[in-house]
């Protein structure tokens, strides 16, 4: 009776996903909500994530670990080829590729420059269609026919990210591309990042949303110190990198009033990803064209292999 139990137990399967697609059509928005919380910065603007992040989403049968690459896009400074290596990067290394486009946006020249690199992949690309709480159902069928004349996709599958609409279905369509292969991570484990990355990721993210169009990409967040106290509160030390020194007045605002919505705002999603209560310090920096100086992006973590 063992025997016949062993035998027919489905083997457990394990693999790599890549999510690629134009800046802004809502990667991270989707890599959260396939793992249930926030590891991937979320912003409206354009090539907001910088690293690969490892999103690692386990059931009893099987674990995907998805790397969210930056958004493909012509560079204009080191930091932009960085970013245009590591997307190209992670196509050579899982065994499956989601391509993810904006429904609500006509195809454009970014899309069928993409599509252009997934031709000489021999990874699996399963299309799918974003946003499609934005559009008509009818004019779904139409897009559909319009992806379809430009590559042939293993799999074409439209969502709503930020709704989680048909996210599981996305899920069960990957699977059978997945070997078999070992659980690579414990199943309560959402991300390979350490905490001090992804809190640095969140400090930065609120950067973004509230400085809206006065900044730029010219922002680093970097974690100099985080050690739990003995009063059991988690201190992080934090330093915000610009580039100019007008940048810094905006990042701390009059009276210091951004700044200290910043620290406010962030110690929220900080104190939710760790389950503890936080002490957040933070100080602004200018080193002046960090974007455009390898030794800099180096010490960001921002390296090509």
């Amino acid at each position: 009776m063992t025997t016949h139990q062993d035998s027919t137990k489905q083997a457990f399967r394990s693999g790599f996903v890549a999510i690629i697609g134009r800046p802004n059509v809502g990667k991270s928005t989707l890599i959260n909500q396939i793992i249930g919380q926030k590891i991937a910065i979320m912003s409206d603007k354009p090539q907001t994530t910088r690293n690969k992040i490892h999103g690692v989403y386990t059931t009893d049968s099987a674990q995907i670990v998805f790397l969210d690459t930056p958004g493909i896009h012509k560079p204009t400074s080191k930091l932009g080829n960085y970013m245009i290596k590591a997307a190209d990067n992670a196509l050579s290394e899982v065994d499956a590729a989601l391509f993810l486009v904006d429904v609500s946006e006509g195809i454009g020249g970014g899309d069928r420059f993409i599509i252009e690199k997934l031709k000489k992949t021999a990874t699996p690309v399963v299309l799918v269609l974003n946003k499609i709480d934005k559009v008509h159902p009818e004019q779904l069928l139409g897009i559909i026919t319009q992806y379809k004349d430009l590559h042939e996709f293993a799999q074409i599958v439209p969502v709503s990210a930020l709704l989680g609409s048909n996210v599981d279905t996305l899920l069960e369509q990957l699977l059978p591309y997945m070997p078999e292969g070992p659980q690579y991570y414990p199943a309560d484990q959402v991300t390979d990042h350490p905490e001090q990355f992804v809190c640095a990721e969140l400090i930065r993210e609120k950067i973004l949303h509230l400085t809206r169009e006065e900044i730029p990409h010219s922002i680093a967040v970097e974690i100099e110190d985080m050690r739990v106290q003995d009063n059991g509160v988690v201190y992080i030390g934090a330093v915000i990198y610009v580039e100019r020194d007008s940048q810094k007045g905006i990042v701390i605002g009059k009276s210091g009033a951004l700044l200290k919505e910043v620290g406010k705002q962030a110690r929220a999603d900080i104190e939710l990803l760790l389950g503890s209560r936080i002490f957040l310090e933070l100080w602004v920096k200018v080193k002046k064209d960090w974007r455009n100086q390898d030794r800099m992006l180096k010490d960001f973590g921002y390296r090509h292999e």
